[in-house]
């Protein structure tokens, strides 16, 4: 090997590393740019498959990476917050967002003022200015994307160059040869190369690059990208190690999915390339390949879209349900969610709900118990419930990078801590209600007590009850009922302590009754607190 072959190999490498790294660069701060959008286009999702096509779609093509949005999915339907027939709609629709990269990297085909030379060098300029003046964390996305793109269309027009001068070369011919007379090899090739670099999207740029030197032709490169669409299943399938099995089946949907459409199209190609030789050996451009790649992809959807629910069937079947019990759980969360903190945080406020609806359970029961001791258990069961949710949802959000959050995330970031917080917090008074109450199992009290406690009990619950609707709805007219209420609480404690002192100089009440009185109306007043802290967060954050 001479020392300009050896030049060019690494140029080429040097080449494809700043490909890699610039596209990593823009997806990462399209991806923080993009979160709200990404969360508000999530939200629409619904049992219409076709609506999860397009936004599997959008969303790909804004934060241009397949590998990141089926990831994200696989993560939703490890948490629970999607099912596999909505999973399977956004999946397919990924595979057409993510020919996207593919139409950006043959702009240099299309004309000089969309060549690399030409505009790479401006995008970097002016992202390098952003991001040495950047004040705001918006700004600081902005610069990452252009950077990103600049060193991108560089890295493609370094290995573009590294490779134009060997293009009349035998090899290139010879090996485009071998690959497209034997379509398998084609898929093994495609498949291989994506799986190694962990991207469909850079290895279609590598493709893309030969066939701007006109060293590829279109019975290789069909197949190869072909191949690409199975290899680029590689990293959901590693991201769902240790999933629950819906997880998986998710995985394994994507896999499916691709290599059943690269066998129905394969096939299709492989007679017409038999039929039609010449134009199997004729040259493929950047562009024809980003045509493929997008019309592969519509037309496979196109064509499984009908049997979405034989493929979630297969799934299941080839992914069983495991006979082993699992490990209990309280908490539904996945760390590949926190790749896109807004969305991390619209599934911890849905735990965050659900751990208030056991805590206003508990006050309910709080009540109850002094009269009737049958909610020992069921009070007991939430509280170690609740107790779980706190410490698995703490660990949770202190894995968030802090660093990278808008001042809007980082505010609902301490506000769910806080809220985790107080609803523990309640519970944890009500469980001081419960074990005074099982101190006075054998002691009636009095039915003005008991009233009291009725009363005061009930407008505790009616706090907590319209902070937490308030946080699930972000509805800030709540704040209103929520407030009403917890005035009648702080009322009701300093009158019913103040009728007690006075009724306690007359004797009309046992002293031991009067301190679990006493005692009990605190707690419930505490409780009615910590419910509109919950609200005011809220209330804020709106």
């Amino acid at each position: 090997m001479n020392v300009e072959i050896l030049k060019s190999i690494l140029a080429f490498g040097g080449g494809l590393g700043m490909f890699i790294y610039g596209m990593h660069l823009m997806a990462d701060g399209l991806q923080k740019s993009a979160g709200t959008k990404t969360r508000n286009l999530l939200a629409i999702l619904t049992n219409n498959r076709v609506v999860g096509v397009l936004v599997g779609a959008l969303i790909t093509a804004i934060i241009q990476s397949s590998s990141a949005t089926t990831v994200m999915v696989v993560g939703f339907v490890n948490a629970r917050l999607m099912d596999l027939s909505q999973a399977i709609g956004v999946i397919m629709g990924a595979n057409i967002g993510t020919t996207m990269t593919g139409w950006l990297v043959s702009m240099s085909e299309w004309g000089s003022f969309f060549k690399p030379d030409f505009f790479a060098p401006i995008l970097l300029i002016i992202g390098t200015v952003i991001m040495l003046f950047a004040k705001t964390e918006r700004l600081s996305q902005t610069s990452s994307i252009l950077v990103g793109f600049g060193i991108l269309f560089i890295g493609l027009n370094t290995m573009s160059g590294a490779i134009a001068p060997y293009s009349d070369e035998p090899i290139f011919y010879q090996a485009f040869t071998v690959i497209g007379s034997n379509p398998l090899f084609g898929l093994l090739v495609g498949a291989v190369v994506t799986a190694v670099i962990q991207s469909s999207s850079a290895s279609m740029g590598i493709l893309q690059t030969l066939a701007f030197n006109g060293v590829v032709n279109w019975g290789a490169a069909a197949f190869i990208a072909l191949g690409q669409n199975v290899g680029t299943c590689v990293t959901a399938l590693l991201s769902c190690i240790g999933a629950h099995r819906n997880a998986q089946r998710a995985a394994m949907l994507h896999l499916l999915f691709n290599i059943i459409g690269s066998l129905l199209v394969g096939s299709v190609l492989w007679i017409f390339f038999a039929l039609n030789p010449i134009i199997a050996q004729s040259t493929v451009s950047g562009t024809s390949l980003a045509m493929f790649h997008s019309g592969f992809n519509i037309v496979t959807t196109i064509l499984l879209f009908p049997f979405a629910n034989k493929l979630v069937d297969l799934a299941k079947k080839m992914i069983p349900e495991h006979e082993e019990i699992e490990e209990k759980k309280y908490v539904h969360l996945d760390e590949r969610m926190l790749q896109n903190a807004p969305i991390a945080f619209d599934a911890v406020r849905n735990e965050i709900i659900h751990m208030g609806s056991m805590a206003l359970e508990n006050i309910a029961y709080s009540r109850d118990v002094l009269t009737s001791h049958d909610h020992f258990d069921k009070m007991e069961k939430n509280e170690q419930e609740i107790n779980a949710y706190q410490k698995e949802l703490s660990a949770y959000l202190g894995k968030v990078d802090v660093a990278t959050l808008s001042p809007s995330d980082q505010l609902e970031l301490q506000h769910s801590i806080l809220a985790i917080y107080n609803i523990e917090r309640i519970s944890d008074y009500c469980m001081h209600i419960l074990r005074s109450s099982k101190e006075m199992l054998d002691h009636k009290m009095s039915e003005n007590m008991i009233e009291d406690i009725n009363t005061i009990s009930s407008h505790a619950y009616k706090t907590m009850k319209y902070a937490l609707k308030m946080r699930e709805s972000h509805d800030v007219h709540q704040y209103e009922k929520v407030e009403k209420h917890e005035n009648h609480v702080d009322e009701m404690e300093r009158s019913m302590r103040e009728s007690y002192m006075h009724r306690m100089n007359e004797q009309s009440y046992n002293v031991q009754d009067g301190i679990y009185f006493l005692d009990t109306i605190y707690n419930y007043e505490r409780i009615s607190d910590h419910a509109t802290e919950l609200a005011e967060y809220t209330l804020q954050e709106a």
